[in-house]
């Protein structure tokens, strides 16, 4: 079955909804989960929200949330399900030039937190408690992001208009960059 991904171009209303949380008395969430994997499997990405594919849920899929895999090596895969994830704190600071699947060519310069300990719950229904760390936290914090409505161009210092081979060039000119391990993110982040 061939997934459409949701993008700005025709559905940006939907993306920018507010994802209701999943049921796990409604097993149907089970379904949903492979569905994302199943995009993730066959798609070039660092991580998916349910709702780019059109499930509105408080899920989300990381595949490859280290930058030393190249994001083109498809049988990488981390295969981690986070499902109704809540933050519960963050500290220090990066950029990155992020892009989106969901957002075309835009790509902006985002500032996240460096460490971020999230609670959720796995496709059991089991709840756990994760501190992330680095680039891992800049892409959880995109999906997050995602599950608010919020798309990374929104909260870009800046935007560019750049294709898959010119971002990636620009990216090596421009990495990502750790400004601070420790500091209060809320109150450093501009």
């Amino acid at each position: 079955m061939k997934i459409k991904q949701k993008t700005i171009l025709n559905d940006e209303a939907y993306l920018r909804q507010i994802s209701q949380p999943v049921d796990f008395s409604d097993e149907s969430y089970k379904a949903e989960v492979e569905l994302l994997e199943q995009f993730c499997s066959e798609t070039e990405c660092f991580a998916l929200a349910g709702v780019q594919i059109g499930i509105p849920k408080r899920m989300v899929y990381l595949k490859n949330t280290t930058l030393d895999v190249p994001l083109e090596n498809q049988g990488y895969n981390e295969s981690k399900v986070l499902i109704n994830p809540v933050v519960l704190s963050r500290r220090g600071h990066t950029k990155y030039w992020e892009a989106c699947l969901s957002c075309l060519d835009n790509m902006g310069l985002v500032s996240r937190p460096y460490e971020m300990t999230v609670e959720y719950y796995d496709e059991e229904g089991k709840k756990h408690h994760k501190r992330f760390e680095g680039f891992e936290t800049t892409v959880l914090s995109h999906e997050l992001d995602h599950l608010d409505g919020i798309l990374h161009m929104d909260i870009a210092e800046e935007v560019l208009n750049m294709v898959a081979e010119e971002r990636k060039a620009y990216r090596e000119d421009h990495p990502y960059k750790v400004l601070s391990k420790t500091c209060d993110y809320d109150s450093n982040k501009k």
